[in-house]
C-alpha cells in the first residue's frame, strides 16, 4: 500500500528500537486545558502520560489522568496478537511495538500495525474544546473481518501523583440504552463514557493491572510504579476497509454520529506538511479556552498557567500570527488578576502566587512589541481596555513600593533592586533545600534592561497622548538609567555586563541575562558596548539550540541536566541550555551585525530546532538541553516560550528572505 510521504514519520526500524522510540513523546491538546500524551510506541513512560488528561473544576482546575491507555488484541485464527506495549520494572509485556509499522503525526497521531497479512490503522483524535477522545480503527489490509478486543486502563488521579490498588473505587458500571458503558471510579470525579459506532460486546471483569513502571519518573527521582484499573473488555469486529470508532468522553451526550464528527474534526486539524506549518500547530497547542477564560499553558506535560511565561511567550504565540484579538484576550484575562501591578505567577485565579517580580516588566515588553508591530491596532487596544491603568500600576509598583514589603527598591540611579538572599524572584528561580541556586538579589541586569525599555516606551506613549504630567513625573528615571546603567553594570576590561549588583558590588558571572540590554528596542548601552556584550555572549553562551545559562568556563558550570529534582535544579541555571533565549540573541545580532548576519544566524537556529522537532517532543520544541555535547534534550517536551521564540525568529527570517528577493539584503 503506497502512502504519501509525511513530514514527521517514524518507520518500523525506529519504532522497534525502544531506546529511541520511548524517548520520543507525542502531544495533542483539545485547546480546552486537556491533553493526551505518550511515546511514539504508545508505551507510557511518565506519570503524566495518558490518552485523556483533563483539568477538573472539582479539584481546583488541576489536571487529572482519567484514561491512561487502551490495550488492543487482534484475534486471528484463534491466536491472540497483543498490540500494546507496557513496561514493568523487569520486563516488557505485552511487546506490541514489534507489530508497529509506522507512526505519523499528520493530521492526528496515527499508528500502523502489521500482523502477518493484516494492516491496522489506529488514529487518536482529541475533539476541539470538548472532553472527548475519538479512536478510529481501520483494517486496511487482510482477508476479511477480524475480531478485536479492547481493554481500557483507568487511572483517575492527579497528574502529579500515582495510584495504587485500593478498595475505595466503585467497580460497578452502567450500561446505557444506546449501548454506552459508563465508569466512575470515585465519587468526586466525572464519569467516563465509552461509545462505539458499531456493535460491541462488553464483558465486565474488573481487576487491577499492578506494577506498571514509568522509567522517566525513576530517572527524575520520583516514585515510578503504579497500579491501573482495568474494568473489562470490549469485543468488536473489524470489517476490512470500513472504519469503526470508539468515543471516550465525560458526558453521556457525546457518543452520537461519531463518523461525521471524526471527519469534521479531522478537517480542521492543521496540515503539518513542513517545518513552518508544524511549528504553527505547536504554537496553537499552548492556548487553552475553558468557559470564558483563555490562558497559555507554559509547558507540557507538567506546567500550567504561569504569568511570566505567558508574557514572554505572548508575542510569538499571537503577534507572529497577526492575531491581535488573541493577544488582547490573553493579556487582559491575566491582567484582570493583577494586584498593584504584580501578576499571578503560578496557580489558578483563586490560588495564584504573586511571587514573580519581573512578570510586569515582561508584560510591558509584550505591549511594546505590539506597539512596534502595529501602532494603530495597539492604540485601539489601549483605548478600549484597561491597558493604560495597568501600565501606570506597573510604573508605580517600581517607583513607589519602597518599604511596602514587596522586595522592590528604586535607587537614585534609576535602577531597580529586588529580592533577598533567601528568595529567587527572577526567571532563574530554582531553589535547592530552601536556598536559591542563583538568588541574584539586588539589581539584576535583565530586570533593569526591561525597566529602561518600559519607562522609555511609557514616556513615548505619554508624549503621543499629551500626558505631560506623567512625563514630568518619570522622565528623570529614564535619564538616570541612561546615564548610570553602563557605568554600574559594564566593565570595560572584561567587555561585558555584570549579571547583578548587590551590596558587595557587581557579580560578573557570564550569563545570558545581559543580552537583553542589547536586544530590547531601547538599549541603555552605546553601540561599542552592545558589540562587546554580544561578542562575549556568542563566544561563551551561544549554541543554535539556545544559550547556556552559565559559561562552560565557569567552575560552577554543570553540563548535564539530569538526576533527581535537587540535582536537576542545581544545574537548571548553571549551564543548561535554554531555547527561549535565542530570540533576544537573534534580535541582538540584527541590531549589532545587521540583517544579513541575522538571516544567517536565524537559518542556523531554525535548522537545529527543526531537527529536534523529530526526536524528543515530536512536532514541537521542548524546554532545555544539556550544556555538554551532544546536548540531550530535557525538561518539558513542549515549552511555550521555546516555540514562541522559534516562531518570532522564523517570521523575521521570512521577512529578510522576502526583502532579499527584492534586493534589500
Amino acid at each position: 500500500m503506497k502512502r504519501k510521504q509525511e513530514y514527521i514519520l517514524w518507520d518500523k526500524e525506529e519504532l522497534v528500537n525502544l531506546s529511541k522510540s520511548l524517548n520520543a513523546e507525542i502531544l495533542s491538546t483539545n485547546h480546552s486545558g486537556g491533553y493526551m500524551s505518550s511515546t511514539v510506541a504508545l508505551c507510557n513512560t511518565r506519570k503524566y502520560h495518558g490518552l485523556m488528561v483533563l483539568p477538573l473544576e472539582a479539584f481546583g482546575g488541576e489536571r487529572h489522568v482519567l484514561l491512561s491507555n487502551l490495550d488492543e488484541t487482534l484475534v486471528v485464527a484463534n491466536h491472540d496478537f497483543h498490540l500494546a506495549t507496557r513496561k514493568y520494572r523487569d520486563v516488557y509485556y505485552p511487546k506490541g511495538h514489534k507489530y508497529l509499522e509506522e507512526f505519523h503525526l499528520n493530521p492526528t497521531p496515527t499508528f500502523l500495525y502489521r500482523v502477518g497479512s493484516l494492516l491496522l490503522k489506529k488514529e487518536l483524535l482529541f475533539v476541539e474544546k470538548q472532553d472527548q477522545l475519538l479512536v478510529r480503527y481501520t483494517l486496511l489490509e487482510g482477508e476479511g473481518s477480524v475480531k478485536m478486543m479492547v481493554y481500557p486502563l483507568l487511572a483517575y488521579r492527579n497528574a502529579h501523583k500515582l495510584t495504587s490498588a485500593n478498595m475505595a473505587l466503585d467497580t460497578h458500571y452502567t450500561a446505557m440504552r444506546d449501548k454506552g458503558v459508563v465508569f466512575k471510579m470515585y465519587p468526586e470525579f466525572p464519569e467516563l463514557v465509552f461509545h462505539w459506532d458499531c456493535p460491541a460486546d462488553y464483558v465486565h471483569a474488573p481487576d487491577w493491572n499492578r506494577g506498571i513502571f514509568y522509567s522517566q519518573e525513576e530517572a527524575r527521582g520520583y516514585p515510578s510504579t503504579e497500579d491501573l484499573w482495568m474494568p473489562g473488555t470490549f469485543e468488536v469486529e473489524l470489517p476490512l476497509g470500513v472504519p469503526i470508532i470508539l468515543s471516550v468522553a465525560t458526558s453521556r451526550t457525546l457518543g452520537k454520529d461519531l463518523s461525521r464528527k471524526f471527519d469534521k474534526e479531522l478537517s480542521i486539524r492543521p496540515d503539518r506538511k513542513d517545518f513552518e506549518s508544524t511549528l504553527e500547530a505547536a504554537a496553537g497547542q499552548f492556548i487553552a479556552h475553558r468557559g470564558r477564560n483563555v490562558w497559555v499553558n507554559a509547558g507540557y506535560p507538567w506546567f500550567g498557567r504561569w504569568g511570566r511565561d505567558t508574557m514572554i511567550s505572548l508575542p510569538g504565540l499571537t503577534l507572529a500570527f497577526n492575531d491581535y484579538d488573541l493577544f488582547r484576550k490573553l493579556f487582559t484575562d491575566l491582567v484582570s488578576e493583577s494586584r498593584g501591578g504584580l501578576l499571578p505567577n503560578v496557580g489558578e485565579p483563586d490560588q495564584a502566587a504573586y511571587n514573580c517580580i519581573d512578570a510586569p516588566l515582561w508584560a510591558m515588553a509584550a505591549l511594546h512589541q505590539f506597539y512596534l508591530q502595529d501602532p494603530d491596532a495597539f492604540k485601539t487596544f489601549y483605548s478600549k481596555a484597561k491597558v493604560g491603568a495597568f501600565m501606570r500600576e506597573v510604573i508605580e509598583l517600581f517607583t513607589q513600593s519602597n518599604g511596602k514589603g514587596r522586595d522592590i527598591y528604586l535607587d537614585e540611579n534609576g535602577l531597580i533592586w529586588t529580592g533577598t538572599p533567601t528568595a529567587a524572584l527572577t526567571w532563574m528561580d530554582a531553589v535547592v533545600a530552601g536556598i536559591p541556586v542563583t538568588a541574584r538579589s539586588g539589581a539584576a541586569v535583565e530586570l533593569n534592561a526591561l525597566w529602561f525599555d518600559a519607562i522609555y516606551f511609557y514616556l513615548e506613549l505619554m508624549e503621543n497622548l499629551g500626558q505631560k504630567k506623567q512625563i514630568l513625573k518619570y522622565e528623570w528615571i529614564r535619564d538616570a538609567i541612561r546615564e548610570n546603567f553602563s557605568r554600574l553594570f559594564y566593565n570595560h576590561e572584561r567587555g561585558y555586563l555584570a549579571d547583578y549588583i548587590d551590596l558587595d558590588g557587581p557579580h560578573f558571572e557570564i550569563r545570558p541575562n545581559m543580552i537583553y540590554a542589547v536586544s530590547l528596542p531601547y538599549s541603555p548601552l552605546t553601540p561599542d558596548q552592545q558589540l562587546s556584550v554580544l561578542t562575549i555572549v556568542e563566544q561563551h553562551l551561544y549554541t543554535p539550540l539556545g544559550l547556556h545559562t552559565l559559561s562552560p568556563r565557569n567552575p560552577m558550570y554543570k553540563g548535564q541536566y539530569a538526576g533527581d529534582q535537587p540535582t536537576r535544579d542545581a544545574a537548571y541555571h548553571q549551564g543548561t541550555i535554554w531555547t527561549w533565549l535565542l530570540e533576544p540573541y537573534f534580535e541582538a545580532v540584527e541590531r549589532v551585525w545587521g540583517e544579513a548576519a541575522a538571516l544567517k544566524t536565524g537559518k542556523e537556529i531554525l535548522k537545529a530546532l527543526e531537527k529536534e522537532m523529530h526526536r524528543y517532543g515530536v512536532g514541537t520544541i521542548g524546554e532545555v538541553f544539556d550544556g555538554d555535547p551532544p546536548h540531550a534534550p530535557g525538561g518539558t517536551i513542549a515549552q511555550a516560550w521555546s516555540v514562541a521564540a522559534a516562531m518570532r525568529i522564523l517570521r523575521k527570517v521570512q521577512s529578510f528572505e522576502a526583502k532579499g528577493k527584492k534586493g534589500g539584503i
